[in-house]
């Protein structure tokens, strides 16, 4: 019997449990987060963003002469034919270094975000072609408009427009950032599409506006039938399933022109619920694409990546 190729997860994400269905890996991988085999793995996995300590630094110049390498205080030393890939789903503008090529040259394989990823793993999914089809519920009265923000992250400004908008708009805000309500029994993120779901429109700001880079911030309203107001990628119409199932800040000139929009949607129940329309027609073409890329895992990918390669 052939021995199997190990993929070495050198860490999880932040720390937490790998979860993948270790069913549908191809015969002949073996996904593992034990160290041991470092030097024998055909594929050293990275999640970038969860590395602690400063690393790589210069590591470009290091790895075309196989010199040993510092990373987490261990020196490590990349084998020969071995693929070392990068992943992760944060944004560069968070982590500058994923845009430094003396750093990112540093990897054979990317599993990011980006849809030009040699893994592409985004935040969108393939169970997304039933849970978008759910019906939208009827709106609690007072309940208009919420927000979701607990990362101070906001390299896209959106805290500061945030607060401009609700001089005009009164928002339910939820998350540990200007917090104003509170929900007594959380359970997680079912609690948080459940409120959403009494709400006519929800705040989809991400932390930074950035290519690709779409986030459950816009998807988790959609999922709710709550109407998105997006602040984020320059490419979100890629990423939507259908037509008019968001409002987009940037077609507005500030805050108050916004606002003013929004409360005239709000009123007008016709015009609100052509918001909706999207969910009883097919999806789009390129949306569909997306979503069946999805259908197989992320490792799974990985490991058929590596079969081409080798």
């Amino acid at each position: 019997m052939k021995k199997s190729q190990h993929i070495l997860i050198y860490n999880t994400i932040f720390d937490t449990p790998l979860e993948y269905p270790k069913e549908d890996i191809p015969e002949g991988f073996k996904i593992t987060t034990d160290r041991k085999h470092m030097q024998d793995a055909v594929a050293v996995v990275f999640h970038l963003p969860s590395l602690h300590s400063p690393i790589f630094n210069n590591i470009s110049r290091y790895i075309p002469q196989l010199h040993p390498i510092s990373l987490m205080g261990r020196r490590l030393r990349k084998k020969k034919g071995q693929l070392w890939v990068a992943w992760f789903m944060e944004c560069e503008a968070n982590y500058p270094q994923f845009r430094d090529p003396s750093y990112m040259n540093s990897f054979d394989l990317t599993m990011s975000y980006h849809l030009d990823s040699d893994i592409v793993t985004p935040y969108y999914y393939y169970e997304l072609n039933d849970t978008l089809r759910q019906p939208v519920q009827e709106k609690a009265a007072g309940k208009n408009i919420c927000a979701f923000i607990s990362s101070s992250f906001h390299k896209s400004g959106r805290l500061k427009y945030l607060k401009t908008l609700m001089n005009y708009l009164d928002v339910h805000s939820y998350g540990k950032v200007l917090r104003n309500k509170t929900i007594e029994k959380d359970t997680g993120y079912q609690t948080k599409i459940d409120t959403i779901a009494h709400y006519k429109f929800t705040i989809a700001f991400e932390n930074a506006i950035f290519r690709d880079y779409v986030t459950e911030k816009f998807y988790d309203p959609l999922v709710a039938g709550s109407v998105p107001i997006y602040l984020g990628a320059p490419n979100i119409d890629d990423f939507a399933p259908g037509d008019k199932c968001f409002i987009n800040i940037f077609d507005w000139d500030s805050p108050q022109s916004l606002a003013e929009y929004i409360m005239s949607v709000s009123k007008d129940e016709a015009l609100y619920q052509s918001y909706f329309d999207w969910k009883s027609k097919p999806f789009k073409s390129n949306f569909v694409r997306m979503l069946d890329q999805q259908k197989e895992h992320a490792f799974v990918r990985l490991c058929n990546k590596i079969q081409e390669i080798n």
